[in-house]
């Protein structure tokens, strides 16, 4: 039997506030099969971008393990992590907030190739061209700044930006929260067509579980810091079993699942 792509074990990251320690994450386990969509559910303040940045050891945890396509990814530093975070992709909510509003388009996306080698000087103009189509949007927007894009133009430059590298993972924190109804169905519908073809897997957040069964294989909820249930994504958003699982079911606007959700290829 093959090993997941990630598996977190035990992962634990307490915080010191007015005397108090608080464990805004506590003895955290689930791991991702190649390909696979899990989902982190939960309210404000369950865990859940915590567990995000511990991923992408943005921050570190107090205890636990991370192990990211057959290794120890806690293990790793300076170049040999560098090396690997090209592997490991991030799509953040709000992209106008994670880039330079005044930067390029071409300098956000020529950003990971130069970095990480993807490309030589010479071949990144073409590479951008085709990362920008590869998302649904002219190569033509590369000379215009970040700024002068829509919200859902900004999302699918985020995207590309995070496949720059051809990571296996990308974690995706709230990444279609902040976007309006027609649009997030056509980034779920980006997402959901960038996995069958690259064969990507996604720690997918949200608080939405409408949002979640529109592209999750499986679903973890999340309630301070710990796991409340977690399941086939179908299965547990059908007949959630914990308090914040049915409180978050029943918060969940309608959406309705795309022809290729995840849901469905279950």
């Amino acid at each position: 039997m093959s090993s997941p792509l990630l598996a977190v074990s035990g992962l634990t990251k307490r915080y010191r506030r007015g005397g108090k320690t608080i464990a805004a994450v506590d003895d955290i386990s689930f791991h991702i099969e190649p390909g696979e969509t899990l989902a982190l559910a939960g309210p404000s303040g369950s865990g859940k971008s915590t567990i995000a940045r511990l991923v992408l050891r943005l921050i570190e945890p107090d205890a636990g393990h991370i192990e990211f396509e057959g290794g120890d990814f806690l293990s790793l530093n300076g170049a040999a992590l560098r090396a690997r975070r090209a592997r490991l992709q991030m799509v953040f909510q709000d992209p106008l907030a994670a880039f330079n509003p005044r930067a390029m388009v071409a300098r956000v996306l020529d950003d990971p190739l130069r970095t990480h080698g993807v490309a030589s000087r010479p071949e990144r103009t073409r590479r951008i061209a085709a990362l920008l189509e590869r998302v649904g949007l002219s190569a033509d927007l590369a000379a215009r700044a970040i700024h002068e894009v829509s919200g859902g133009q900004r999302q699918r430059i985020a995207i590309a930006r995070a496949i720059a590298t051809k990571p296996s993972l990308i974690v995706l924190d709230e990444a279609v929260s902040a976007l309006d109804v027609s649009v997030r169905r056509q980034i779920l519908q980006l997402l959901l067509d960038l996995q069958r073809q690259e064969r990507i897997a996604y720690l997918f957040i949200s608080h939405d579980l409408g949002v979640i069964s529109a592209i999750a294989h499986r679903v973890v909820i999340l309630d301070a810091g710990r796991v409340a249930e977690s399941g086939n994504a179908r299965a547990v958003i059908g007949a959630p079993q914990s308090a914040i699982g049915k409180a978050l079911v029943a918060a969940a606007p309608k959406l309705n699942r795309t022809s290729q959700g995840a849901a469905d290829r279950q």
